[in-house]
């Protein structure tokens, strides 16, 4: 693995003294999911939206947790630039963008995290949509004695390059599959497994369908698989109205916590939530790309969708394939789900008490469920 990176320290510009409501009774479930130490979370308690039971909203002095995931990783250079080249200009007053929106060079830099031996067995993680290798924390050690696995930031999110759309990159749904498959080739040249979350797994059924040669095993976790997965909810699809997705889009605790919480009923520890809402701090280039991919997947997804059935249905899907669900995805409902895999020779495994991101509510159960599924 190549040395780490120095990361950038920042300090987010928002207030630290806010009057915070009173913390409502959790339901059983949910206290017994509680860690003992008091640790500040960001809880969503209502299911459509996100509120603030900690006090803190910018990085303590010393260390901080976006600091450290930055130093556990690398850089890896995958797919080129299309283009002139040209520097990235404002989408309304033409201003030119700062460095975080502008191409890096001729090919992107995606931000991976590797955990075990080289010469294990490869297992790719793929975040979801919006969200970033980050969410993988808990699954990567859980992995690491028998896989070699690699956690991976898409092009616009976390570390990895975030272009102003138009300049290098447009964020639509097939040049993530071409992009998926330069980094594949770049840090897997050889045979692996995948394991893809959320809304980029129909991008990733595209790839996997020219290249079942190199896969042994292909692993949804929520996948959006049926017919009433193919409009975004409404927390995403804020994000591609006209002008106001743009504000939406710059915000960081919309962007990030409220994405991320309004999915499933998942409790984030404040340390947690800095990570995600970093990129949306430092640079509104994670805003416009971000507005970018919820247009994309409001075009498109609903064709993704239709063509990812097709190819799981297809007699020449040969790729030992398992879909996970975590049973409280308030994004994607459940129904339809097993009528589907029905007759196919898909398996499919229920996480009862994960949601829509599972690898964030559920992260150490669902890597020795992968271990269990990669056994096979």
């Amino acid at each position: 693995m190549a040395p780490p990176l120095a990361a950038p320290r920042f300090h987010a510009a928002l207030p630290r003294g806010l009057l915070l409501r009173p913390r409502k009774p959790l339901p059983t479930w949910r206290r017994a999911a509680r860690p003992d130490d008091q640790d500040l979370y960001v809880d969503d308690d209502i299911g459509d939206g996100f509120s603030f039971s900690g006090g803190k909203y910018a990085e303590a002095e010393g260390p901080s947790k976006s600091d450290e995931w930055f130093a556990q990783g690398r850089m890896v250079k995958a797919h080129a630039l299309y283009g002139n080249k040209e520097k990235a200009k404002d989408p309304f007053f033409g201003l030119t963008m700062g460095s975080g929106s502008q191409s890096s060079g001729d090919v992107f830099n995606w931000f991976c995290v590797e955990a075990g031996s080289s010469s294990n067995p490869t297992v790719l993680l793929i975040h979801g949509f919006p969200s970033q290798a980050y969410s993988y924390r808990n699954v990567l050690p859980v992995l690491s004695d028998k896989y070699r696995s690699i956690a991976f930031d898409w092009l616009g999110f976390g570390f990895s390059d975030k272009p102003q759309p138009k300049y290098g990159f447009d964020y639509t749904l097939d040049e993530y599959t071409s992009a998926l498959e330069s980094l594949i080739d770049a840090v897997a040249p050889d045979k692996l497994s995948i394991v893809v979350q959320g809304y980029f797994a129909p991008i990733v059924v595209k790839y996997a369908k020219e290249h079942q040669d190199k896969l042994n095993h292909l692993i949804l976790v929520n996948p959006p698989i049926t017919d009433k997965h193919a409009k975004l909810p409404s927390t995403l699809a804020c994000f591609s109205n006209f002008l106001l997705g743009e504000v939406f889009s710059q915000d960081p605790l919309r962007a990030s916590d409220k994405a991320l919480t309004s999915s499933g009923p998942y409790m984030m520890k404040e340390e947690d939530a800095t990570v995600y809402r970093r990129p949306y701090l430092v640079s509104g280039a994670s805003g416009f790309a971000l507005n970018a991919i919820t247009r994309a997947m409001g075009k498109d997804l609903k064709a993704y969708i239709e063509s990812m059935r097709s190819i799981l249905a297809s007699d020449s899907w040969n790729t030992k394939t398992t879909i996970c669900w975590g049973l409280r995805d308030r994004w994607l409902t459940y129904d339809g789900v097993e009528d589907f895999c029905d007759g196919l020779k898909h398996n499919v495994l229920q996480l009862p008490m994960a949601g829509h991101h599972a690898q964030e509510d559920r992260g150490e159960e669902l890597g020795n469920i992968l271990k269990r599924i990669l056994r096979v």
